[in-house]
């Protein structure tokens, strides 16, 4: 199975995303397609695009660097209740035919501003629910004519989307909770990770693989991937050095969110500050400590070599999708396309 190294491009409003450089223009058109030039010119396969209400649309933003590239593939990030499926159908099976194929797409559930676009939100149940008759409706309308779906969210009647798809885009799903693995078991092509340790994902992957079956799941086997922030220098000691020199600035930084437990898949990464500073060789909790979030809670740090080392470790359990970044983000790009690509796919 072919491997694929992805980027993050953050799509902020506010400059200085998880301590990237400050600089004007930082979210223009052409600074974000100097970002997915760079990607192109260095190995990259495309990026994962951020997505949440407070940021530029994220669709909107996909499409335009996506007809300023050649081979840049964005992974857009999507919402149930932001989209409807019949128009996220229509719009991603209009991007993917205009791009020639290079539209991938991740399904987000998590918390965001609803209200704010006229959505609500029952219990979990109900959310992840509704996912799943999203992802659903979404690919009957790219695989199959005339479509009637009458489901409890979400109803369509007698749907064809146009252009017809020879190949739709492929649908990355996150989530760590019982509800959203059975949606991932069910009806997603690449579950993604955070980084965890090697032990959380092998348990993660054998769940997931079993629960498939049981589920009676109807695609291709499902696909796992890992996002996660990769801190790569020259030397070993000069990554470490620089790694605890930024986690210090954290810290002189850092102030309480009270909705940083929300979220099954981030407390899971939080608590593993308890078994240790460091796990496995190089991965790093302390981050998680003084407010890193998500993929920025724990980071993988060393030299090329030690952060490849680790990478293909989790290869070996079966991750074959790499979401990377670490930041100042265009330098990383560029760095980390130079020094860690060619050893991850030698």
């Amino acid at each position: 199975m072919s491997l694929e190294f992805l980027w993050y491009i953050p799509n902020q409003d506010r400059p200085g995303h998880r301590g990237d450089d400050v600089v004007a223009g930082h979210n223009s058109l052409d600074t974000l397609t100097e970002q997915a030039l760079a990607l192109e010119e260095h190995g990259w396969g495309g990026a994962l695009l951020g997505t949440g209400w407070g940021r530029p649309d994220t669709f909107t933003v996909a499409t335009a660097l996506a007809a300023r590239t050649t081979t840049f593939q964005p992974l857009i990030a999507a919402r149930p209740g932001y989209w409807r499926p019949a128009h996220f159908a229509s719009a991603a099976a209009t991007l993917q035919h205009l791009s020639g194929g290079r539209v991938l797409i991740n399904i987000v559930s998590g918390k965001d501003n609803l209200a704010a676009y006229g959505d609500s939100e029952g219990d979990q149940a109900h959310r992840y629910a509704r996912t799943a008759e999203f992802l659903r409706v979404v690919r009957k309308l790219w695989t199959e004519e005339h479509v009637t779906y009458q489901g409890e969210h979400f109803q369509v009647t007698d749907a064809t989307v146009v252009p017809r798809l020879s190949k739709p885009p492929r649908l990355y799903f996150g989530g760590a909770s019982e509800a959203a693995e059975r949606v991932a078991a069910a009806e997603a092509d690449v579950q993604l990770f955070w980084g965890e340790p090697l032990d959380g994902v092998r348990e993660r992957i054998d769940r997931l693989r079993t629960l498939s079956s049981a589920v009676g799941r109807e695609h291709q086997p499902l696909e796992f991937g890992l996002r996660i922030t990769t801190l790569v220098r020259d030397t070993t000691e000069q990554a470490w050095a620089d790694a605890e020199a930024k986690v210090a600035e954290m810290a002189r930084a850092h102030q309480t969110d009270p909705n940083r437990h929300a979220a099954v898949g981030q407390q899971r990464l939080l608590d593993l500050a308890t078994r240790g500073e460091v796990l496995d060789d190089n991965l790093y909790t302390a981050p998680g400590r003084f407010g890193g979030g998500g993929a920025g809670t724990t980071w993988l740090v060393g030299s090329a070599q030690d952060v490849a080392k680790s990478l293909r470790k989790y290869q070996d359990l079966g991750i074959t999708h790499f979401v990377l970044s670490d930041t100042p983000y265009l330098p990383e790009i560029r760095r980390q396309g130079e020094q860690l690509l060619p050893l991850l796919r030698g």
